[in-house]
């Protein structure tokens, strides 16, 4: 058997889809195991699981580095290779005409609990970090450290919608409330935008008349523990590559997009 890979989770809350990835592992449903969970959060129950579980943790505290930030804006250190205007031109998670402001504080104060994050990193080399419910949207600063081997991603995320429909932080209750006679979940590499990246697998379920928002959730749920799973150990058998695709509509406008190619298993 190949080796297993080594997988970095990241979480905000309960830590569910950790919990599913966990047990994936330890049945050898994943080729892998889990190295350590960070949070931003230090009340993340997530972090008390694993740390059952003898999993390294760690905290970085994105709200008080904001929340400091924003006391005293002129005493804090940026990383060494921190550069501004490049995170800036590369990011799209905020428009052009958002206030000038608010770009600034996102992009620097993320910086800041990003290189921190790196940091707490470095004693546990990882294969892939996975994104379980970690309500933190990730900028190029941080990518680009992560992301270092073309075509071959290593940040992996779930959303709960059928993307690219719904991106952002309540894809179930979006689905519900537009009307949707289907929901789902989504399983994505991460790129510089929110919940734009190349789709990695989806599942979908029924939405009946009678379905609360509750009972969305957890159908969506139940379908996220057996895709997230299955998604990482397509990488775990290295079938997973991300190609640039070129299409032109019927208008002649051509466009790309980065697409996931999913390799056979080797025989």
């Amino acid at each position: 058997m190949k080796r297993k890979i080594k997988i970095g989770v990241l979480v905000s809350g309960s830590g569910t889809n950790m919990d599913a990835i966990i047990s994936a592992c330890a049945e050898e449903k994943i080729n892998g195991e889990v190295i350590f969970v960070g949070s931003d959060n230090p009340a993340a129950k997530g972090l008390e699981k694993a740390a059952q579980k003898k999993i390294p943790t760690f905290v970085v505290d994105y709200a008080e580095i904001i929340r400091n930030f924003k006391t005293d804006p002129e005493n804090h250190f940026f990383p060494d290779d921190f550069d501004f205007e490049d995170i800036k031109i590369k990011q799209s998670l905020l428009s052009n005409e958002t206030d000038a402001q608010k770009v600034s504080t996102f992009i620097e104060t993320r910086a800041i609990a990003e290189a921190a994050f790196l940091e707490q990193m470095k004693p546990y080399p990882f294969d892939l970090l996975v994104l379980a419910g970690f309500m933190r949207n990730l900028t190029p600063y941080f990518i680009d450290r992560v992301n270092t081997a073309s075509g071959k991603p290593k940040i992996m995320n779930i959303h709960p919608a059928l993307l690219p429909a719904f991106p952002g932080v309540d894809g179930y209750g979006d689905t519900f409330r537009y009307g949707c006679k289907v929901g789902g979940c989504t399983v994505h590499f991460i790129d510089y935008g929110e919940d734009s990246g190349p789709i990695i697998g989806q599942r979908c379920f029924p939405i009946e008349a009678t379905d609360t928002i509750d009972d969305v959730k957890q159908k969506g749920l139940a379908l996220e523990y057996q895709l997230y799973p299955q998604c990482i150990q397509l990488f775990a058998q290295n079938r997973l590559t991300v190609v640039k695709m070129t299409y032109t509509d019927n208008h002649g406008k051509i466009s790309q997009r980065n697409v996931v190619k999913i390799a056979q298993i080797d025989q």
